[in-house]
């Protein structure tokens, strides 16, 4: 009888354990950061050089260029950018990325490249960490979409299109066709050659934060980097899609849903290589 007990405790033992690692696993601990949301977001087309007299606050100049996808050099050389209502929000606010995605709760990190609005975005276990404007591959030059995962970086290198071409904080993504995302100059649409281009904050703050390969030898990886997905197409030949924003603020929102129906086919690929990484340490 008192080993009826005994066993019956045991089992009663691992099914509780059993329970409460599956709980373990679900739960994110990930904390949301705090941010503020802007009274509205509507948006207006502005003379640019009028506005640069009104406004000389630089947060107000940074949501401005992440709008208009472009840099304070090129943002100068415009006639007219979008300009939104209230510019008081935090910048995820004025950007197309969901601030949370439950599909992406066990993926530790990654990065999303949108084609259609020119914006990347990182996550870290659903959470968006950073958003911001990229210029992604030229009409000739397309940048390739799908799965890919960050390999090499180098603080600066030459580019493999033209040697007079130095790039910042570069990120390799697909090394046989030296494909990857790095500063350089933002004209507010896709003029790279295939390549992900970023202001150079943003570019620094990628080179830091995502992870390299690691190789067993020059021909095999032991485990990959960090995952990055390119998503979606651009229509050259038509107006900048951002501004549609002035009649639509909403028209280039990305559902959470999306990204869902982005990431599913990949999901199980991402957490394979992340396990192995973990595994290595």
């Amino acid at each position: 009888m008192k080993k009826l007990i005994i066993l019956f405790g045991i089992i009663a033992f691992m099914l509780l354990s059993c329970k409460n690692g599956d709980k373990n696993k679900v739960v994110t601990t990930k904390k949301i950061p705090v941010r503020k949301e802007p009274k509205n977001v509507s948006y207006t087309l502005e003379n640019t050089k009028e506005w640069l007299k009104k406004n000389k606050s630089e947060e107000n100049l940074e949501i401005a260029l992440a709008v208009n996808r472009t840099d304070k050099e090129n943002f100068i050389k415009m006639d007219s950018v979008i300009i939104p209502s209230y510019l008081n929000g935090d910048i995820v606010y004025y950007l197309p990325f969901p601030l949370q995605v439950t599909s992406l709760q066990e993926v530790d990190k990654i990065i999303f490249f949108s084609y259609p609005t020119q914006t990347f975005a990182t996550y870290e276990n659903g959470i968006l960490i950073r958003t911001g404007p990229t210029n992604m591959g030229k009409k000739k030059d397309p940048t390739p979409t799908g799965l890919f995962f960050t390999n090499w970086k180098a603080e600066e290198t030459t580019s493999t299109f033209n040697d007079e071409w130095e790039l910042k904080w570069n990120f390799n993504v697909e090394n046989k066709k030296g494909v990857g995302f790095h500063q350089y100059e933002l004209p507010g649409y896709p003029a790279s050659h295939s390549c992900m281009r970023l202001q150079e904050k943003d570019a620094k703050y990628l080179y830091e934060w995502a992870d390299q390969w690691v190789l067993v030898n020059d021909e095999n990886v032991k485990f990959k980097g960090t995952p990055v997905v390119v998503f979606g197409s651009y229509n050259f030949d038509a107006p900048k899609p951002w501004l549609q924003l002035v009649q639509n603020p909403k028209t280039l929102t990305i559902p959470e849903s999306e990204i869902k129906e982005i990431i599913t086919p990949y999901l199980s690929t991402i957490l394979k290589e992340q396990e192995k990484r973990k595994n290595s340490k």
